[in-house]
């Protein structure tokens, strides 16, 4: 619905601000060849390194090189995502709102495939930009210079490899979100805001680590070669080219950034998301988000089945006068069922 749409362009705006210099190191590490650099190219030992350096010769908005573009992307990206993975979920959920695994992985795989025909650009543009920065005496790299070079079809260069990542990630990512959801929500099944990004936090742990290969594939595949760099013709020549060149490793090249990157930048994301629709909420027929309403238990427990005929003596009317404290604009003390234990008498000496 636009409403969810909305949400969830505001939320992916937040949460893609919230981590893009991280972004940028990933990006940077990823692209860089093992094989060597080409005169004027900055090098990296880590990531911790690469960020100093960004900071250092690029200033402070060096971080936030190419993050216009990405805003523009990231609102309908991440409102797809958001959007489908809710729709096929509601479509699985059963009347006790529980939902099978298997539908839960459906759900964020057709989510992290529905939002590649907006992530491919958006991805093809971001890195180009946070790449022109390492060739300090370079020309000045703009959005509408790639735009330029690129063309229509040249955005979506390295889709294969995009939807390799983004498929599994989703699937991967939202039903561990939502399973740890209900580990961390209260007894009253209450997920509270500290808890909702954590949840989304620790879900991108694995779901970020486990695709890195795939966005290191699809990074190389996107980045203009320079002189002297390997070119690669497809996912699979480009696998096959940094396996022989660059070894096992080079495929989890910036996994430490794309972790610390992916991790809170969801987490944020989904937090912003489920408190807007918390917040904003409208009811479209569509299934609240669990842990939005708490479910308080009742304040008597053990109580028997109502008795409209208050058959049975005091005992079984329990059920009936059960908060009537609160009922009819009433003010009272609380209502208190009286023990079913017997008292038992002192034996006789």
């Amino acid at each position: 619905s636009a409403y969810r749409f909305t949400l969830g362009s505001v939320a992916g705006a937040v949460g893609a601000t919230a981590v893009y210099p991280i972004d940028l190191v990933k990006t940077r590490m990823q692209n860089q060849r093992s094989t060597g650099s080409v005169v004027g190219e900055l090098m990296y030992k880590n990531s911790f390194d690469c960020f100093k350096k960004v900071l250092r010769y690029e200033g402070f908005f060096g971080l936030y090189r190419g993050l216009l573009p990405q805003l523009i992307g990231v609102a309908p990206e991440k409102a797809i995502k958001l959007t489908v993975n809710d729709f096929v979920r509601d479509k699985f959920t059963q009347r006790d709102g529980s939902i099978p695994l298997f539908a839960e992985i459906l759900a964020g795989g057709c989510a992290g495939g529905s939002q590649v025909i907006f992530t491919n650009p958006l991805e093809i543009v971001k890195i180009r930009l946070q790449v022109a920065g390492e060739i300090t005496t370079g020309p000045r790299v703009s959005a509408l210079t790639v735009l330029k070079d690129l063309g229509l079809f040249g955005l979506y260069k390295g889709a294969k490899a995009c939807f390799l990542r983004d498929i599994p990630f989703s699937a991967i990512y939202f039903p561990v979100y939502a399973h740890c959801k209900l580990m961390l929500a209260d007894e009253n099944g209450h997920v509270g805001g500290f808890n909702l990004l954590t949840a989304g936090a620790i879900a991108g742990v694995p779901a970020a680590s486990l695709v890195t290969p795939a966005d290191v594939i699809k990074t190389r595949l996107q980045v203009a070669a320079r002189a002297g760099q390997t070119t690669y013709n497809g996912v699979i020549d480009c696998f096959v080219k940094i396996l022989r060149e660059e070894g096992p490793s080079a495929f989890w090249k910036g996994a430490a950034a794309r972790v610390f990157r992916s991790s809170p930048q969801f987490g944020v994301t989904l937090l912003t998301y489920e408190l807007l629709q918390r917040w904003l909420y409208v009811d479209f027929g569509g299934i609240k988000p669990s842990g939005s309403e708490p479910h308080p238990k009742s304040r008597i427990s053990g109580l028997p089945p109502v008795n409209p005929d208050h058959l049975g003596g005091y005992r079984l009317a329990t059920a009936t006068f059960a908060g009537i404290e609160n009922k009819f604009g009433l003010s009272l003390p609380k209502f208190q069922a009286a023990s079913a234990t017997p008292v038992k008498t002192k034996a006789a000496a």
